[in-house]
């Protein structure tokens, strides 16, 4: 679906000869937003310059990026929500009229001026839409979320990557590595560098299913895709707070991690695949987490409240 409303608005702008409308990409981290971006510009056939939020500081940096640009040009901005208010400010006339309005000097003698921009692209990446403020969101008008993959579409992307990287690999090994990706191609991508380092140095360079079992165990990675950090985010609700609701700042202090770390990377992928669930107590884990930790789920009060009341 993705790709056909963004053909669409491509070739729509190509038959307009106008720039195509600014985009806003969004989704859990590793699902190709800044290949996505570069794939617009090359279906476009026009140049792309990359930047970030956090390393636009001040209207000057965006005024410098803005008035290099040509006609149709494409400025990516990763991390977007990250970007400077003040800043986002000034972004907002040069997104909608292609004007820039800097002032110049302090005080009394300030003064404003306003430049003329070529006709641009913006192409917004986040992770986090709901820290965009809604004027900047406003003013985006192709917005699209990025999913998780499937895993037969990461195993086409493993499969790819392999060709790409000069190394062998079967159907089987292929499957079983886009089984442990978490549906995201970049870490298919790294998983699929480390098997192939393991195959170069204990095996003949290709990837067997028994080489890729052995890699795999060795970086601790499941069947599921989970590795070491996600057993203990789990394994610390139910030791310590046998299951949860726990909340978000204790969780964090839990396991050593920052807040935006668990719910950018570590959640996303719990919940898809059905580990861990929030609620308006905090984040609880499932039935499905027990069975996968091979831990035992003790009954809730709730359960033993029923169970007496049945048997009276």
């Amino acid at each position: 679906m993705l790709k056909k409303n963004l053909q669409l608005s491509i070739q729509a702008a190509k038959q307009r000869s106008e720039p195509l409308d600014h985009v806003l990409l969004y989704g859990p981290p590793g699902l190709g937003k800044t290949t996505m971006a570069n794939v617009i510009a090359h279906e476009m056939a026009t140049q792309i310059k990359v930047s970030s939020g956090p390393a636009i500081e001040r209207a000057g940096d965006l005024a410098s990026l803005l008035t290099n640009l040509s006609d149709n040009d494409i400025l990516f901005i990763d991390e977007i929500h990250r970007i400077n208010r003040n800043v986002e400010e000034v972004l907002y006339s040069a997104m909608e009229d292609f004007k820039l309005d800097i002032m110049l000097g302090k005080g009394p003698s300030a003064r404003s001026l306003r430049l003329d921009l070529p006709k641009f692209t913006i192409i917004g990446a986040t992770t986090r839409t709901g820290s965009l403020s809604a004027p900047l969101r406003d003013r985006f008008g192709i917005i699209h979320r990025l999913e998780f993959y499937t895993p037969n579409e990461i195993e086409q992307i493993i499969k790819r990557a392999a060709s790409i990287l000069k190394v062998k690999i079967d159907d089987e090994s292929a499957k079983e590595l886009a089984k442990r990706s978490r549906l995201t191609p970049r870490i298919s991508n790294r998983l699929l560098k480390r098997v192939r380092d393991y195959a170069e140095v204990h095996g003949q360079g290709k990837i067997t299913p028994e080489i890729s079992f052995k890699a795999l165990e060795l970086l601790d990675i499941d069947e599921l895709g989970l590795d070491a950090a996600d057993r203990m985010l789990l394994q610390a609700i139910i030791q310590n707070y046998d299951g949860g609701p726990v909340g978000l700042e204790t969780l964090a202090a839990l396991t050593s991690e920052e807040t935006s770390t668990i719910e950018d990377f570590f959640e996303p992928y719990l919940m898809q695949i059905g580990l861990l669930e929030r609620t308006p107590r905090g984040r609880k884990v499932t039935t499905r987490a027990y069975k996968h930790l091979n831990l035992k789920q003790k009954s809730s009060k709730n359960d033993n409240n029923s169970a007496q009341a049945s048997l009276v």
